[in-house]
């Protein structure tokens, strides 16, 4: 016979278009294991940013009186879950979606600072339903299609950096420090802690595996490092780098500190926080204009955050077609705006795709299906929560160190003899790790590029929605003063 198949993973074969982009279900499932595991700490970072801060009335999330991290865990869950599944339903691309970090904490601090939580979810819905029309009438799409190629590649390029340096800090291998230069190594420039080590370990391990190309590289390296890690926690004795009420430990784990669970089902109703958000209830706490601005920053974060992500993992998947556009554009970039709405709506900060994906591309993933596997992981987590925290920073950050290198491999694609691209790359791809902000870098190119382009009398080259969206990030640069000036504090 010549189709040996059964027929269910036929028609998923189809469905998905596995075999079409030289994959495999095996590659998918292993992709989507990979790119849970990667994003699993947004499970606990998240409520650990947004549900333990008062809003201006002095409440929590939740039932308002102390904080519920359980509660908005399993909302971040659920969420993820969902919207995940849906962008692998929908989209047919390996981009997972969870509470967006940055968004979150800009929601936390520079909106409930200044409302209920109520109120500051219910604009994170609204800049989502704004987004999501913006997609439907053509405009977010346009946009992503006008970008210059060469211009997309350093999106790719900046944002394989910015993985690689998140990995690198949320390992502690690289960090902030109060006093001299903004980065040191480990610890007072020593590689001095346990967790460090283990880190170590598994970069070099995930090195030699990918070098020697070995099928599930990743995925096996996070499982062994979280192995490794769980015995040197159980001899050491490290524990966490913060406990509330005690010193810092600079030599602890970063968040999670990894021990095989006493218990491995736990439940908690997410679907309470979606009575949690009040769309107009702003509007009768602050002014117009303030609104007006507090939505604008979010949709432009949201709104090129996610640009950045889809073109970065799209091209490492190699969705990417030479002329630089992406194979159903517009059913991504809708999906990802329901995101923010759906974040909004369930008190969980807006949803974005987030870029940890690119670590299950760097599995092998190259379909939805492994979208809807990281889904259905974050749906199991709702109720088997304390795994969870089983798999610490230290093991899941090398992956993201690995995929950075993947991604920056793309940089060969750029002509930097040619500086009316080559300047506008080189910003775009060196502002966001070092502004640690995708948005950042994708706006100094764009503004550059415009720039440039004027100057030597080639504005004629510039489309149209380039000159629209650099004037609109020239604004957003410009909101600091703006907000000054207004006396909007």
């Amino acid at each position: 016979m010549s189709d040996t198949k059964t027929p269910s993973i036929s028609g998923l074969d189809r469905f998905f278009h596995i075999s079409d982009r030289g994959s495999s279900v095996g590659r998918e499932v292993r992709g989507g294991l990979v790119t849970f595991f990667t994003m699993a700490y947004i499970v606990v970072l998240n409520p650990l940013i947004i549900a333990t801060v008062k809003d201006v009335d002095g409440q929590f999330i939740g039932d308002g009186l102390v904080p519920n991290v359980p509660l908005v865990a399993a909302g971040t869950a659920l969420v993820a879950g969902l919207l995940s599944i849906l962008m692998g339903v929908i989209g047919k691309v390996p981009f997972a979606m969870a509470a967006g970090l940055g968004l979150n904490a800009f929601v936390t601090y520079g909106i409930a600072s200044q409302m209920s939580w109520e109120s500051a979810m219910g604009l994170v819905f609204l800049e989502g339903v704004i987004i999501a029309l913006l997609v439907l009438t053509g405009f977010r799409t346009a946009v992503f299609n006008a970008i210059p190629p060469q211009l997309k590649t350093a999106i790719s390029v900046g944002i394989g950096l910015f993985i690689a340096l998140i990995g690198f800090v949320d390992a502690g291998f690289v960090r902030r420090v109060a006093v001299g230069p903004p980065l040191e190594l480990g610890i007072r420039g020593n590689l001095t802690s346990w967790p460090i080590f283990v880190f170590v370990v598994g970069l070099l391990l995930m090195i030699l595996l990918v070098a020697r190309q070995v099928k599930g590289a990743i995925l096996i390296g996070i499982v062994t490092t979280t192995v490794l890690a769980i015995v040197v926690e159980a001899i050491a004795k490290v524990g966490p780098a913060t406990v509330p009420g005690k010193e810092p430990n600079p030599a602890g784990w970063q968040l999670v500190d990894p021990k095989a669970p006493a218990n491995i089902f736990g439940f908690e109703n997410p679907l309470v926080l979606f009575r949690e958000f009040d769309p107009f209830g702003a509007f009768s706490s602050i002014s117009v204009i303030l609104v007006v601005l507090l939505v604008f920053t979010l949709l432009l974060t949201d709104f090129f955050d996610t640009m950045g992500t889809i073109v970065g993992v799209g091209r490492q998947a190699e969705l990417i077609k030479e002329d630089g556009t992406l194979p159903r554009t517009r059913e991504i970039l809708l999906v990802d705006s329901i995101g923010a709405a759906v974040g909004g709506a369930g008190s969980v900060s807006s949803n974005t795709t987030y870029i940890e994906s690119a670590a299950g591309v760097g599995e092998g993933a190259r379909t939805g299906l492994a979208s809807v596997v990281t889904g259905v992981l974050f749906l199991l987590a709702i109720f088997v929560s304390p795994l969870v925290d089983v798999v610490p920073y230290e093991a899941a950050a090398p992956a993201l160190v690995m995929v950075g290198f993947l991604m920056m491999t793309a940089i060969r694609d750029i002509d930097f003899t040619d500086y009316e691209i080559a300047i506008p790359a080189f910003l775009t791809i060196v502002l966001m790790p070092f502004s640690y902000s995708i948005a950042t870098g994708i706006g100094a190119g764009f503004i550059t590029f415009v720039l440039i382009k004027v100057v030597k009398g080639k504005a004629r080259e510039v489309h149209t929605l380039m000159w629209v969206v650099a004037a609109l990030f020239v604004v957003y640069f410009a909101l600091g003063p703006i907000k000054l000036l207004l006396n909007l504090g």
